[in-house]
């Protein structure tokens, strides 16, 4: 009996010796390269109408009509108000009056210096009357001047008791309707705003300004200058805007209370697309980045202590490696930091590794199949 179970355990031993050892996985990778590709940060805006004009009385009256159709397109030099004009074609009318007594005074006392001026020679009068009449024709060229200043006080606000749209473009509602007196320079009576150009105005965060700053100062971003990026917009349905933007003004400074700088760019806006108040989606164009390393999304994957790749060292054995993804392009992961040029990535077959093991690596073909897994080999009898 211990006989055939020696022979039968010599004969497992045997079978287990000759077993084939499990065969190197086979992993696809791509070799590391830099690249120049855009670098287009993209900014959540808003935006608003590159002029809102508040439209106001500059006379204080009764509002006797109002002449525009609410919420539409209105021209500049449109009428849209009417005050009540009575009492300022009266005003007018006293000051037209005023301005000839005034001119009827000047002749007479023009007209009394020249009778005096001569009998002061002949000593018929005295020079206080000589000096006395210069005085009368000087005080009366005065006051008539003082009518003509009337005059055309009186007219500035007859004239604007019709009250005309000083821009194009959409007009709000109005605020008073017949019958209200309104003041002069207070009562806000309506809002047009230029909706062609539109501004789009975005926060800048100081974070993204500081780095943006460093990669610029160490040539790592091409930078054309701030006044010749461009902005193109994304609507909130995910459309495209069809027309580009030019950057026309960054404020001096932060705003304190969000640690960001404001920035504004200038969009035509033929078709009425863009709103006052319409929030978009701004990615600005100009900037690039000359030594970007992109990998396919595939090959980055997400561990406890953040996003890592697979690396094929020297050895053909694979080795881990924390990456800084700062950016999807397309298909692929823009790598911040954690790889060298002519590192060798694994991009398939990442399921069948891990760290230390050994791999036999082919180059990625973009287009082909994914490797698959070696069936594994038939288990033995024993």
């Amino acid at each position: 009996m211990v006989l055939w179970m020696a022979i039968a355990l010599f004969g497992c031993k045997q079978d287990a010796g000759s077993a084939p050892a499990l065969p190197v996985p086979q992993v696809e990778v791509i070799t590391v390269s830099t690249q120049t590709i855009p670098d287009e940060p993209e900014f959540i805006g808003q935006a608003e109408a590159s002029r809102p004009v508040e439209i106001r009385s500059q006379v204080t009256g009764l509002l006797k009509s109002v002449l525009y159709a609410e919420g539409r397109d209105v021209k500049k030099g449109d009428r849209l108000y009417q005050i009540d004009p009575v009492p300022f074609q009266a005003a007018v009318a006293s000051a037209k009056a005023k301005i000839a007594q005034a001119e009827a005074k000047v002749v007479q006392a023009r007209q009394d210096l020249a009778r005096v001026k001569p009998l002061l020679a002949e000593q018929a009068v005295s020079q206080k009357d000589v000096d006395d009449a210069i005085a009368e024709n000087l005080s009366a060229k005065a006051a008539l001047q003082g009518a003509q200043a009337d005059l055309i006080k009186a007219q500035f606000d007859f004239d604007n008791t019709l009250i005309t749209a000083p821009i194009d473009g959409l007009i709000e509602r109005s605020r008073y309707y017949e019958g209200r007196l309104v003041s002069a320079q207070t009562d806000l009576l309506t809002v047009i705003h230029r909706v062609d150009p539109m501004y789009v105005v975005t926060s800048v965060p100081e974070t993204f300004i500081l780095k943006r700053r460093h990669d610029i100062e160490t040539k790592k971003i091409t930078h054309p200058g701030v006044y010749q990026l461009r902005g193109v917009l994304t609507l909130m349905d995910a459309t495209a805007y069809p027309y580009e933007g030019v950057l026309d003004l960054m404020e001096p400074g932060l705003r304190s209370e969000t640690g960001s700088r404001v920035v504004r760019m200038t969009f035509p806006n033929p078709k009425r697309t863009l709103l006052p108040g319409q929030f978009v989606k701004v990615r600005v164009t100009g900037d690039s980045n000359q030594n970007a390393v992109l990998i396919p999304q595939r090959a980055v994957l997400q561990g406890p202590q953040g996003p890592f790749v697979y690396v094929v060292g020297p050895e053909e054995r694979v080795e881990i490696r924390p990456v800084v993804a700062s950016a999807w392009q397309g298909d692929q992961w823009l790598i911040d930091s954690g790889l060298k040029v002519g590192e060798r990535v694994v991009v398939n077959g990442l399921m069948r590794i891990g760290p230390g093991a050994p791999v036999k690596a082919v180059p990625w073909n973009a287009t082909g199949a994914p490797a698959a897994d070696p069936a594994p080999p038939a288990p033995q009898q024993g």
